[in-house]
Formats: C-alpha cells, sequence, structure tokens
C-alpha cells in the first residue's frame, strides 16, 4: 500500500529541507520513499513542487493526477494550482498564508473591479472536491517556536499525526535535528510539535490520526 503526497509552495519557504527531513525519516524507519522534485523561479518566489512517494509498491517518482491521498501546501494560493493531483476526498494541509503573484496584482490595476483571491475563495473552491482540510496558521507556531522560518517545519508535524503517514516520530525528529543549523534545533523541534497539536485539533476531527501520547 502506497502512501502519495504532493507538497507545493514558493521558493524560499523551505520545500527542499521538509522533503529532505522527510525522505531520511523514512531511510531510518526502513520505509521506502521515492521523490520527484519540480523547482521553478525558486529564489524569486516562484513555483516549486516536489512529488512524495512512500510504499513498496512505488517505483516512478511521480503522482499521476488524481492520485496523491494528500495535498501539503505551504502557501494557498498554490494549493488551487496543484488541486488536479489529489484524489477524490484527499486531504489537504494548506498554509493560511497567500503570497499573491504580481500578475494578480497587475490585473488590479489593468481590470476594472477585480479583487484579490482570498483564503475563503480557496477553501470554497476545493470543498468541491474533498471537505478534509484544514488550514494551519504556520506562521504564528513558527512565530511561537521562536523561528518564524519553521513554517516548514511546524507542516512536519501535522503530517505526522496523520495515522496514514507511518514514518516513526523519533526518526522524524532526528532527521529534523541533523538537517537543521544546530542553533535552531530546539526551535524547530518546539514547531514540530505545535504542528502535531493543531492537527490534532483540526484535521483530526475529519481523518483518521495517531492518539497523542
Amino acid at each position: 500500500m502506497s502512501l502519495n503526497i504532493f507538497i507545493c509552495g514558493v521558493g524560499g519557504q523551505g520545500l527542499v529541507l521538509l522533503t529532505t527531513v522527510i525522505g531520511n525519516a523514512c531511510s531510518k524507519s526502513g520505509v521506502k520513499v521515492i521523490t520527484g522534485e519540480m523547482y521553478g523561479l525558486s529564489q524569486r518566489s516562484g513555483a516549486v513542487s516536489v512529488h512524495l512517494r512512500i510504499g513498496e509498491d512505488v517505483f516512478s517518482p511521480l503522482i499521476p493526477y488524481g492520485e496523491a491521498d494528500i495535498l501539503l501546501s505551504l502557501e494557498a494560493i498554490e494549493t488551487l494550482r496543484y488541486a488536479e493531483y489529489l484524489k477524490k476526498d484527499g486531504v489537504v494541509l494548506m498554509n493560511k498564508r497567500l503570497m499573491h503573484p504580481p500578475i494578480e496584482t497587475s490585473n488590479l490595476i489593468t481590470e476594472k473591479g477585480s479583487k484579490y483571491i482570498t483564503l475563503e475563495d480557496i477553501v470554497a473552491k476545493l470543498k468541491g472536491w474533498t471537505q478534509n482540510i484544514a488550514v494551519v496558521d504556520a506562521l504564528k507556531f513558527a512565530k511561537e517556536s521562536g523561528n518564524v522560518r519553521t513554517e516548514n517545519t511546524v507542516f512536519l508535524g501535522c503530517l505526522s499525526a496523520l495515522e496514514t503517514f507511518k514514518v516513526d516520530e523519533k526518526a522524524i525528529k532526528e532527521s529534523i535535528s541533523e538537517a537543521v543549523p544546530k542553533k535552531t534545533i530546539e526551535q524547530n523541534l518546539k514547531a514540530f510539535d505545535l504542528g502535531k497539536k493543531s492537527a490534532h485539533n483540526s484535521l483530526c476531527t475529519l481523518v483518521p490520526c495517531r492518539s497523542l501520547p
């Protein structure tokens, strides 16, 4: 049985680090994992996406359209860009943060009556495909951890709460400690715990989760 996770966001949000941590944690747990990374203008806030597939019956690095079990998005608008990968009634883990692209700003000037897309607009569109949506205020939790750059680690915590994500939590925390700068280890581990708690307060009311210790 495989687990397909499509991860998306924009450059600078730490998608590569997030993927590295999951890959290393899978290796430590004896779980097969294959990834396929797609980089846009990653140094200029361009779109970045990662296909991550876990399981013994996985051979291709790319997730076919409509077969992602989980769509994990570090930026809300990017969730819509890649929604076609999510299976019907799949799980959406989505950041509350919106980073409007320049083309959207230009439309406000050239098209009378146009407006920025809102978080509510995005959630409404996604609900036409799945009700299993958790909006995570990752920046808030990152600030609580003491490091605003730990939004990606918050999402690792959210992911770890899901019953379908069968990767040992100890291995995840070890991989975090190995991947981040030593001076930020404590902050990242706190961000992880805050993300896991957040999932239990929201997403875990919709889909099966691991029990809290």
